[in-house]
């Protein structure tokens, strides 16, 4: 790590610095819910859903699952699926099972009360090093360094560092200066405003540097170099890829599995869904093309699922993206063949009438279907 970069920042330019902050943020900090309290378990729902989430994303999910699960003790005795079912539309689903599982170590090994220290915080299934100095400094007023997204862009321009932020060098380094930064009085309103600070005015692109409270303390724009750092991060090459969903109904009921451990979505009900190797994501589906999809869709539902449908009937076509992969979902309807009963399936099977679908969880994609058939009907 290249310590020289701290150099300079003094106790009289850090006093400075928090100074600034701390005024600039009074007069411009943003009013949002998990700001106006100091209970840990609210701070934390509000930290794991901002993960891969934007702030105006949050709000409506935030209020409504806090109205569910007021409590620790509320979450930890909540199913699974239920507190998927309060997840769903946030995405990332493993962040919704983590919190329940932190309830229940939280209830059993601490009383029903959040941890203090970084510790005990970071034991807690789910908590990492940010999320853990977050609950520490916003709940508690205790200093704890942090390093997310926003202050990360910040810090790098600060220092003018224009190594790779997220190397081992580049992490250790904006540690250090985060610890650097805390000071001993007002922990979480010195973390809030440096993370505001990154968002609405360090900018990943054209940062509002004449506006900005610690322009006279940047490095990066003393020497016009904002623009470049930090260095921007590699994209992974997207897989572009098809897959198929089918809505097998008998009478009014349709059959939906439930996602095993293991499985994109794992806990979540959705509709029959497989890989598609007969159509390309840029292919139109023309009449032959459909009749080879209608071929592959049979074959895989009755070797896969043991089940026989008649023709599929397709519905309409969904493009989205999960981590690398861009997605072109083929959504069909078909009727079931033969006898149906409870007893033939798994039991992360079910059959379900549309309306019974609202009171399970389901990825995005799977509702939209779902809400599309209800429509339809």
């Amino acid at each position: 790590m290249d310590d020289s970069l701290l150099d300079g920042f003094d106790r009289s330019e850090l006093v400075s610095l928090r100074r600034r902050l701390g005024n600039w943020y009074k007069k411009h900090g943003r009013v949002l819910p998990w700001r106006e309290t100091h209970d840990p378990y609210q701070i934390w729902i509000s930290e794991i859903m901002l993960q891969q989430t934007t702030v105006k994303a949050v709000v409506p999910y935030y209020q409504k699952f806090l109205r569910r699960f007021p409590t620790v003790s509320k979450l930890a005795a909540a199913s699974e699926e239920e507190v998927l079912q309060y997840w769903e539309g946030l995405g990332y689903y493993s962040r919704g099972r983590n919190l329940r599982k932190a309830a229940i170590v939280i209830q059993e090994d601490h009383d029903g009360q959040f941890p203090m220290d970084l510790a005990s915080l970071l034991s807690l299934p789910g908590i990492g090093r940010y999320t853990a100095g977050a609950i520490r400094s916003f709940a508690f007023d205790l200093p704890a360094p942090i390093v997310e997204a926003n202050t990360l862009r910040l810090y790098c321009r600060l220092l003018n560092y224009a190594g790779d932020p997220r190397s081992r060098e580049g992490e250790k380094l904006l540690w250090a200066f985060a610890e650097l930064l805390q000071a001993k009085k007002n922990a979480g309103h010195l973390n809030q405003a440096l993370m505001e600070l990154g968002s609405q005015v360090c900018t990943p692109a054209t940062p509002d540097c004449e506006r900005c409270p610690l322009n006279v303390h940047c490095r990066a724009a003393a020497v016009d170099t904002q623009e470049f750092v930090p260095q921007k991060k590699t994209r992974p090459k997207v897989t572009q890829v098809v897959e198929a969903t089918i809505a097998i109904r008998s009478g009014n009921r349709y059959l939906v599995r439930q996602r095993p451990t293991g499985e994109r979505w794992a806990g979540m009900w959705d509709f029959i869904r497989f890989p598609i190797d007969s159509l390309t994501f840029k292919q139109k589906l023309s009449p032959k093309k459909l009749a080879t999809l209608n071929s592959e869709v049979h074959e895989k539902i009755s070797d896969q699922w043991k089940q026989n449908i008649d023709l599929p009937e397709v519905i309409t076509e969904i493009r989205h993206s999960v981590t690398r992969y861009r997605i072109r979902l083929i959504c069909l309807s078909a009727e079931a063949i033969g006898r149906v009963s409870k007893k033939n399936l798994a039991d992360n099977f079910q059959w379900a009438e549309l309306q019974e679908l609202d009171e399970l969880p389901m990825p995005v994609t799977g509702r939209q279907f779902a809400n599309l058939l209800i429509e339809q009907h």
